[in-house]
């Protein structure tokens, strides 16, 4: 199989992080006798000072033309003082837009050779948990209404959460069909005893909750919700969220996991074009240290095999391979606890590049 990959490495050790995934995809293509050809575009604080916008019409094109879209990390301190619409954050923002990538996946799933990394106690973690996030990504605050106005008290600032019934049905019908896919329970986040916007989110929700009987849905309040994932995360499947309470939610429950240097996400559309990329930052203070978990781009690329590919097996084979590097005890340095000793980055990808060669297959 022929796949067109959009690369775009981004800042800090975003570089790192997409060469480690690409070494990784390399493998699969000669193991699978597949064909991932690659175009490198530039994107957030590199392409602003490579010519001053962080998101260049070359890039969307590039991007539009291509299968998917496999990306490290954007932002750092030197583009802090930058204006909103030239900050390299925005670039993200600006392509889930232009490419329709409405739906983000993102996976909390404690490993069960990693509970020791789990801030959570033992009692709580039980046998782990796999929660599903689905976060609605191109509409409510991040992309409404927004600006200054003066007022009695002085100059104030607004940011306006604004959802259509067309945006929250495609979202909930993603969020009810992983459910199918799983233990068929659904709950969704909102704030419907004070905003509006989640009043129409959850009348929304529990319309298409009629289309699939087989789905337990429950709704939960944003605060409620932040606690309950502490408390006991095992009592959720699938999650669905707005925008803000995404973003929100899926960084508290990717600490859960033990570090937010393991988990992928994928950014989806109405076809199979998607983004990929791992849901931690650009970690300027590690940058060309060899210190960067590569795991959670090394699984972004797995997820692009799986929703761009179709490729189930090599998708689950990388998976298998990452297990295998952690349950064999190897750890990088966020995941390194008391007398265990930290391995980089490139060793890492070489470790689990190596198990994936050894894997007999049926």
């Amino acid at each position: 199989m022929e796949i067109n990959i959009a690369i775009a490495k981004g800042d800090g050790i975003g570089p790192e992080i997409i060469d480690s995934a690409m070494e990784i995809l390399d493998t699969i293509e000669k193991k699978f006798n597949h064909k991932f050809i690659y175009k490198e575009v530039s994107l957030g604080g590199y392409a602003y000072d490579r010519c001053g916008d962080p998101l260049p019409k070359e890039t969307i094109d590039i991007c539009k033309s291509s299968d998917a879209i496999l990306f490290g990390a954007v932002g750092g301190r030197k583009w802090d003082n930058l204006p909103v619409d030239k900050r390299p954050e925005r670039a993200i923002l600006g392509l889930r837009e232009e490419l329709g990538l409405y739906a983000n996946l993102r996976p909390g799933i404690l490993f069960n050779s990693l509970k020791d990394a789990s801030p959570l106690k033992a009692e709580i973690i039980g046998d782990g948990f796999d929660i599903a996030l689905i976060r609605e990504l191109t509409g409510g605050i991040y992309f409404g209404e927004k600006g200054y106005k003066d007022t009695p008290r002085g100059k104030g600032a607004y940011d306006i959460e604004l959802y259509t019934e067309m945006e929250i049905e495609r979202i909930a019908k993603v969020a009810f069909n992983t459910a199918m896919k799983r233990n068929k329970k659904l709950t969704s986040v909102d704030k419907a005893n004070v905003l509006e916007a989640s009043r129409l989110w959850r009348k929304t929700v529990e319309k298409i909750g009629k289309l699939y009987p087989e789905v337990k849905l429950d709704h939960i309040y944003i605060d409620n919700a932040s606690m309950q994932v502490i408390r006991d995360p095992r009592q959720f499947d699938v999650i669905l969220t707005s925008n803000l309470f995404g973003d929100i939610l899926s960084d508290e429950i990717s600490m859960l996991t033990g570090s937010i240097g393991l988990l992928p996400s994928a950014s989806l559309g109405e076809k199979n074009k998607g983004l990929y990329e791992p849901i931690h930052g650009s970690a300027p203070d590690i940058v060309g240290s060899n210190k960067a978990n590569p795991i959670a781009t090394i699984l972004s690329a797995a997820l692009l095999l799986q929703h761009s590919g179709g490729l189930e097996k090599e998708s689950k084979t990388i998976e298998m391979a990452v297990h295998k590097a952690l349950a064999d005890g190897y750890r990088t340095a966020d995941i390194a606890r008391g007398n265990e000793d930290a391995i980089g980055t490139k060793e890492m990808t070489e470790i689990i590049k190596k198990n994936i060669e050894k894997m007999v297959l049926n």
